[in-house]
């Protein structure tokens, strides 16, 4: 039952935000209504909390005495017990896959802005020679997942509120790229108020609260809150396969990172990359008290981001990628109750709003504070976890800025070299300029090969590239 407005008068005064109901005299019903029920959304209590502890005081970043680097298992193994060990984990990875034990999820929350279009982000089309958008890019490998090991893989889409719509109808109007519409299953993550400096609850507008996403970490309750992880046990699933829609690169299931995952009984599972410099804006893996963890490259000094070992090479060298396994009970126990245990991080930015007046305020400098759960303060409250390291060049090149590193010209350009690298390894020559970069413009369908050994055995004898050209093998 809908909160009244006397219960609400009552409340809001108990934890300083009254001033929620300013304009209400000056709403229609709807818009009241609407209002009410924004603000019974809030957690007061644990609004409160966070005003205390994250604005009228500063939080002091304390960073553990005895911080060591996390170790990494490596890409390929060496020695003979390791590599018996991956072959086991691998096929016991593609066996979890053909029983249904598995599921992919990404995090699809965010807009295209900072790209410079419109939309949401996994909207972007993103690939160098058919200009798929990102979404088709990982529905296709999903679908070919499914085909090879003759089973359903559900896929779980993490939306925000402010893009839920135009996803599922972008989805609708490609019918899922092949996927079956009872397989993808659409959820919203959850939104925080912004606060103001003075600990203050945020107006966008007279009968709408200023809300922001409450981070990729609040995907895990907003699993809990909207059914997934129901659906997810009614399928038998027992494993989530976790990634973000800005990196057409990553191998949505990966039958040996499962396979690992669960020969180790880890609780959530991690792909790391070795760092490019040491001030590469990755989070680092680091070990306190034997427990993984993750330290954002803000704040890990630069002394350490800079140590080395006595071979030159970096002590805090293992950097976060996003790429994680979570095993479905872990995520159950960490969102029991209907919250989650990971921590809300502050960010003090710009937010518009309306003053005392009720007149709208384009701020010119930093005026709220944001909060926000990251997916990866999981790991230190799991009680095993897996590293493993994988190749840049194999599984990483989001698409995160306009231009420069990190942007659609370098995903292109490291698409290209990734199957162009699939080519030469089954005996296709590549033409190269006189850089030594590809000449030529290369996309590999998902739904031809997923990785470099399943197209050296489809690749046709004889194919030849010719510089320029631009190639599309399916």
């Amino acid at each position: 039952m809908a909160a009244s407005l006397e219960s609400i008068q009552s409340v809001l005064p108990q934890h300083g935000q009254e001033h929620l109901l300013a304009f209400y005299d000056e709403l229609d019903s709807a818009q009241r209504a609407g209002l009410l029920e924004q603000i019974e959304q809030i957690d007061l209590g644990l609004i409160e909390g966070l005003i205390r502890a994250h604005i009228f005081a500063v939080p002091d970043l304390q960073l553990p005495g005895n911080l060591a680097p996390a170790g990494m298992l490596p890409t390929t193994p060496k020695d003979r017990e390791t590599i018996e060990r991956y072959s086991l984990a691998r096929r016991r990875g593609e066996e979890l896959i053909a029983a249904g034990k598995v599921a992919a999820m990404v995090v699809a929350g965010g807009d295209g802005t900072r790209l410079g279009v419109s939309g949401p982000k996994g909207c972007l089309s993103a690939t160098p020679v058919k200009r798929k958008p990102l979404f088709q890019v990982f529905a296709e490998q999903v679908l070919a997942t499914q085909r090879r090991y003759r089973a359903v893989v559900p896929w779980y889409v993490m939306t925000s509120p402010s893009n839920d719509a135009a996803v599922r109808a972008f989805f609708q109007a490609d019918n899922n790229w092949g996927l079956k519409s009872s397989d993808v299953f659409f959820f919203a993550q959850g939104l925080m108020p912004a606060i103001s400096l003075d600990g203050k609850i945020l107006l966008a507008e007279k009968d709408r609260i200023a809300w922001n996403p409450d981070g990729h970490g609040g995907s895990l309750t907003a699993l809990r809150r909207c059914g997934a992880l129901e659906d997810m046990a009614r399928r038998g699933v027992e494993y989530i396969s976790y990634f973000q829609v800005d990196n057409p690169l990553v191998r949505c299931i990966d039958p040996l990172f499962i396979g690992l995952h669960e020969q180790a009984g880890a609780q959530v599972s991690a792909k790391a990359l070795p760092k490019r410099e040491p001030m590469e804006k990755l989070g680092n893996f680091c070990l306190v008290d034997g427990k993984v963890m993750i330290i954002e490259y803000s704040d890990l000094p630069e002394d350490l981001a800079r140590a080395t070992r006595p071979d030159g090479t970096l002590l805090f060298s293992a950097g976060s990628i996003a790429i994680h396994v979570f095993s479905r009970r872990f995520v159950e126990r960490l969102t029991s109750g209907g919250s989650c245990r990971l921590p809300f991080h502050r960010a003090i930015r710009k937010v518009p709003c309306l003053d005392e007046s009720g007149r709208k305020l384009q701020p010119e400098k930093a005026n709220a504070a944001k909060f926000e759960m990251f997916v990866f303060d999981a790991l230190p409250l799991a009680e095993k976890v897996v590293l493993l390291q994988t190749l840049r060049a194999e599984e990483f090149s989001p698409v995160k800025n306009a231009s420069g590193e990190d942007s659609l010209a370098t995903c292109l350009r490291d698409q290209v070299r990734r199957a162009a690298t699939w080519l030469e390894a089954a005996g296709v020559r590549a033409p190269r300029d006189a850089s030594g970069q590809i000449a030529a413009s290369i996309e590999i369908s998902p739904l031809l090969a997923l990785d470099a050994e399943e197209l050296a055995r489809k690749i046709k004898p004889g194919l030849s590239i010719r510089a320029g050209e631009e190639l599309y093998l399916e």
